[in-house]
């Protein structure tokens, strides 16, 4: 699967582009601000129905526009072309379409045109709070399994639905309709522990070997997927803490207080990694990602590296160019700010590349 053709207008500081793809490699060269994370932001909102970096749609309308879209031409092994389109406008739905058929639900996408992004924000990965590494697992299962994101979806609805009716005054609260909440809980988020154990089990050895690689070490670094429903059945826990729960007004057991410990020779990796070991961290976790999808998936994904070479050493970067260079690799989006960076990566591509000079928004092709 490729992206042959992409079309984006109002897209963040991105007015009109209009690009012819290579299969292979798409290099992006550009001081920083001038657009080139906007442009694979774009991309993978294509594929994810939301921004990267963005949670709130009219942030990504151009400051001086009322409408933005975007529009993706793929090519798919045996199954010929596909388009894909969005169409958002201020203080209306925004519209997404495949083949100009609008999805019901735009979980529905998902998993269509699997991609993986990897970008200095995934430092959050590994610095911020439990919500992000739940968000890695959530992306990367959701991508191939359809049932896992529909249970999310209701498991977080019911949630909700708690949570609200936890705020209520004790002769408020419906205990029957309460009691229907927390059976929704149980069932989808036993099946959403379930799953995401099982990835996390297959994911570990995958990851070890790409920091293997990639670091040129014999660093110990591994994970630990933390649940509280590990070993207490979830219908009992919720039971005996809804006391508790009706007191501080929010649900304090389930699946959303999952956490993935990170480690690095034994220990958390936020306190004791260096800016290399964190950054070689959450990019082998990514490559991993990739590698995972690849083999449960239907087909090959995306991948976009958004300036992902700074703070790292020569070492390492040829390291994840000799990845990424491999026939496991497809389609690959790349942005830096050095075109000299470029000219060492595309030796191993042979002609197989294009390279793109973006400024102020406005992005050319380069003779190569």
């Amino acid at each position: 699967m490729i992206l042959k053709q992409l079309s984006i207008i109002n897209y963040k500081n991105l007015a009109q582009v209009e690009l012819e793809l290579s299969p292979k490699i798409n290099c992006f060269v550009g001081n920083n601000g001038m657009g080139k994370t906007n442009l694979l932001d774009a991309i993978y909102y294509l594929s994810f129905c939301r921004s990267y970096t963005n949670p709130i749609d009219i942030q990504i309308i151009k400051h001086d526009a009322d409408v933005c879209m975007l529009q993706g031409k793929y090519e798919f092994e045996n199954q010929g072309e596909e388009e894909i389109y969005c169409g958002l406008r201020r203080r209306q739905k925004k519209q997404f379409k495949r083949n100009k058929k609008e999805y019901e639900k735009l979980s529905d996408h998902i998993g269509f045109i699997p991609l993986v992004m990897i970008s200095p924000a995934d430092i959050e990965i590994i610095q911020g709070g439990s919500e992000e590494r739940r968000k890695f697992m959530d992306i990367a299962i959701s991508q191939f399994d359809k049932e896992y994101i529909h249970a999310l979806i209701r498991y977080n609805k019911a949630l909700q639905q708690r949570n609200a009716m936890l705020k209520m005054d004790d002769n408020e609260i419906d205990f029957t309709l309460l009691e229907l909440w927390e059976e929704q809980m149980v069932e989808d988020g036993t099946f959403i522990f379930e799953k995401r154990q099982a990835f996390v089990e297959e994911f570990i050895p995958i990851f070890e070997e790409f920091y293997k690689i990639i670091s040129l070490s014999n660093e110990d670094v591994t994970f630990n997927y933390v649940s509280q429903l590990s070993d207490r059945n979830f219908a009992v826990r919720l039971r005996e803490t809804r006391r508790r729960d009706i007191a501080i007004g929010h649900t304090t057991i389930g699946i959303h207080r999952d956490e993935l410990e990170m480690l690095l020779n034994g220990f958390p990796i936020k306190k004791v990694g260096s800016q290399g070991q964190n950054k070689t961290y959450f990019v082998s976790m990514k490559l991993a990602q990739f590698h995972y999808l690849l083999k449960t998936g239907k087909r090959t994904p995306i991948l976009l590296l958004d300036d992902i070479f700074d703070r790292l050493d020569a070492n390492r970067v040829e390291e994840i160019m000799k990845l990424v260079s491999s026939d496991e690799f497809g389609q690959i989006f790349i942005s830096d700010t050095n075109r000299e960076s470029f000219d060492k990566i595309l030796n191993s591509f042979n002609d197989n590349y294009h390279v793109y000079f973006v400024e102020n928004g406005e992005i050319n092709l380069m003779a190569t």
